[in-house]
């Protein structure tokens, strides 16, 4: 019991000299400690994990077609030939903006703003390709402005998607109908 209170004692006068009176090491401590957070702030914890992405010593002995199997991808700044084209983009892939988009391209096909529907369908295929209404509605700007071959190609694409879908009869006559034109 007495070891107990001596130790708290101890303890409590340590820590009073601190509490008391405030001096010019303690507003020095406080900054340098600022300081020191500003800098690792400053500093990326990324750098701790970064991981080596650089093939083996002996990966071309190891595997010696894969730079065929590389070049035939058509992966860019890999091979000697800097306009390979043979990788596709990436899309965001959002089928609640799709068919917002849809929505806003009906709008403006029925007030006969053909050129804003347009944008809005093309919009509504970027964020869920091969969407079967926004093809077919594209088409029909499309065939309203004119472009019969790029109305053509999307009421094809609309049949390639959905060929008995609720469209598909309106596409089959628009294209005799194209046809026909020509």
């Amino acid at each position: 019991m007495f070891f107990l209170a001596l130790l708290t004692t101890v303890s409590l006068a340590q820590d009073s000299p601190d509490k008391t009176a405030p001096d010019k090491n303690s507003d020095q401590t406080a900054s340098d400690k600022a300081a020191a957070h500003n800098r690792e702030a400053e500093e990326s914890s990324s750098r701790d994990t970064r991981i080596d992405l650089s093939p083996p010593k002996d990966d071309a002995k190891n595997h010696p077609a894969s730079k065929d199997a590389v070049e035939a991808l058509g992966i860019p700044g890999t091979t000697d030939n800097p306009d390979n084209s043979g990788i596709q983009e990436f899309h965001p892939w959002n089928p609640m903006k799709a068919l917002k988009d849809i929505e806003v391209g009906d709008y403006y096909f029925k007030r006969k703003n053909y050129k804003g529907a347009l944008e809005r369908y093309k919009d509504a295929l970027y964020y869920k390709e091969n969407d079967a209404v926004a093809s077919f509605r594209l088409a029909e700007c499309q065939e309203k402005m004119g472009n019969k071959a790029e109305a053509r190609k999307y009421y094809e694409q609309y049949l390639n998607i959905l060929p008995t879908g609720p469209f598909a009869r309106d596409a089959h006559a628009s294209l005799d109908r194209l046809a026909k034109a020509q």
